[in-house]
C-alpha cells in the first residue's frame, strides 16, 4: 500500500467510524451541547462535514480562501440523513482529489495559510486534517458518556 492508498483509508475509515458514531445518537439528543459555549450534537457533525470542505478549498487554492463562502452557510440544521447527505458531494469531490496526487505531491505542494502563519506540505496537511475529525470524534463520545447514552462501539 502506497502513502496515497494509506491516506485514503485513514480518511474512509475515520469517517466510517464517525458515521457509526453519529447513527447511534437518539435524535432527541442532537441539539445537546454540555455548555452554552459548546457545539450542540448536530452542530459538531456539521462543522466536521463543513470543515473538510472548508480544508479541501484550502488545499486547492493552496492555503488561500479568497472569497470562501460555505454552502453550508444558509442551510438549516435537520437531522443525521439530510446533513449526510448535503456533504456527499463534497466527501466525494475531496476523495477524487487525494486519488488525483501522487507520492511527490505529498512532499512537494505546500499549502502555505499566512493569515494563521502555517506552511506544511500536503501530506501533513492530509493528516492534520483527518486528525481533526478524529478529535471530534472523541468529544461526541464524551458528550455520549455525559448524557448516560450507550455508545456505539466504533473500535470494531
Amino acid at each position: 500500500m502506497n502513502a496515497i492508498e494509506n491516506i485514503l483509508l485513514n480518511f474512509s475509515e475515520t469517517r466510517r467510524r464517525s458515521i457509526k458514531l453519529w447513527k447511534g445518537i437518539p435524535d432527541e439528543f442532537l441539539t445537546w451541547k454540555p455548555d452554552t459555549k459548546a457545539f450542540s450534537i448536530i452542530e459538531m457533525i456539521r462543522h466536521t462535514l463543513e470543515g473538510e470542505h472548508l480544508f479541501h478549498t484550502i488545499i486547492k487554492n493552496r492555503g488561500d480562501l479568497g472569497d470562501y463562502k460555505s454552502p453550508w452557510v444558509d442551510l438549516a440544521y435537520s437531522d443525521l440523513k439530510n446533513e449526510l447527505s448535503f456533504a456527499e458531494q463534497y466527501r466525494n469531490s475531496f476523495m477524487e482529489m487525494i486519488k488525483t496526487l501522487n507520492e511527490a505531491d505529498l512532499e512537494n505542494i505546500r499549502i502555505e495559510r499566512k493569515e494563521v502563519g502555517q506552511s506544511k506540505t500536503l501530506g501533513d496537511y492530509l493528516n492534520r486534517m483527518v486528525y481533526h475529525e478524529a478529535v471530534h470524534t472523541g468529544q461526541m463520545l464524551g458528550y455520549l458518556r455525559t448524557l448516560g447514552v450507550k455508545r456505539p462501539l466504533i473500535w470494531d
